[in-house]
């Protein structure tokens, strides 16, 4: 039977059931740290306790808060073994369907080899499940030494941020010289210059510079773009590299010095 969940029943009528299935219609059907607070940023205090920081989750559409930092004890290793432990976000529903959240620190396996996680819960609330843990992070043990714990939660990002790469921007002059500029926008991680040069450097194999361009604009590793001219000569390649410098290098035979432009394009 069809029922209005957000309006006015003269009664209390709204369930947390509803509120979670909401939640996960939204935000999709997993598991997710938001980014907000410590975003339950982890410390090793000792070789048998950690910090967990503040933060805010959504497992299965349940909203998990909290509020202050809070410690949990790991049990201490032993030597000449090592063992994963994992850190989760436990929810259970108990009698008379009372629902709760708590961290729990799940113990694994001790060996003398390769050691592997310990079994969680995984029969969502969504589904009838009265037991579910969100894994937040391993904590491998070697021996009593406790080593790097490994997040294993995936942040979503704010609505805020997928509207800005939805947004394109204004078309913005990079690099301005006596021989010419270079333009580009913006459209969320995506960039494309465009490229107008008055004179080229003559020489089968002479090259040339144009300037370097802004952070934020460059991309995360060296790229190579090819130009050709007309008639066979003036081939070039653009060179926009990750720390900022745009070079041509002339690709042999016949070389002008004529005007040339292009458009590039790449993801930051």
């Amino acid at each position: 039977m069809v029922e209005l969940v957000t309006g006015h029943a003269g009664k209390a009528h709204a369930t947390a059931e509803q509120a979670a299935g909401l939640n996960a219609g939204i935000l999709g059907l997993d598991d997710y740290v938001l980014d907000v607070h410590d975003k339950f940023k982890i410390t090793v205090v000792s070789a048998n306790k950690v910090t967990i920081g503040t933060g805010e989750l959504v497992m299965q559409g349940r909203h998990v808060s909290q509020g202050t930092p809070e410690d949990l004890i790991v049990t201490n290793g032993s030597q000449g073994q090592k063992r994963n432990d994992l850190i989760v976000c436990r929810y259970a529903k108990g009698s008379q369907n009372i629902e709760s959240a708590k961290l729990v620190v799940v113990r694994g396996t001790p060996t003398t080899g390769t050691p592997t996680d310990p079994a969680v819960n995984t029969t969502s609330p969504l589904d009838g499940g009265t037991t579910y843990d969100m894994p937040l992070y391993r904590i491998p043990l070697d021996g009593i030494t406790i080593g790097t714990p490994v997040a294993l939660f995936n942040v979503l990002k704010p609505m805020s941020d997928v509207w800005d790469s939805l947004t394109q921007t204004d078309v913005t002059t990079l690099i301005s010289g006596n021989y010419g500029t270079v333009k580009g926008y913006r459209s969320g991680p995506m960039v494309t210059l465009r490229i107008d040069w008055k004179s080229s450097a003559s020489g089968s194999w002479n090259n040339g510079t144009f300037g370097t361009l802004p952070e934020g604009w460059r991309p995360p590793m060296d790229l190579n773009f090819s130009y050709g001219g007309r008639d066979g000569a003036n081939q070039k390649i653009i060179n926009v590299n990750a720390n900022g410098t745009m070079t041509y290098t002339n690709q042999g035979g016949t070389q002008g010095t004529n005007a040339f432009g292009m458009t590039v394009s790449y993801a930051l």
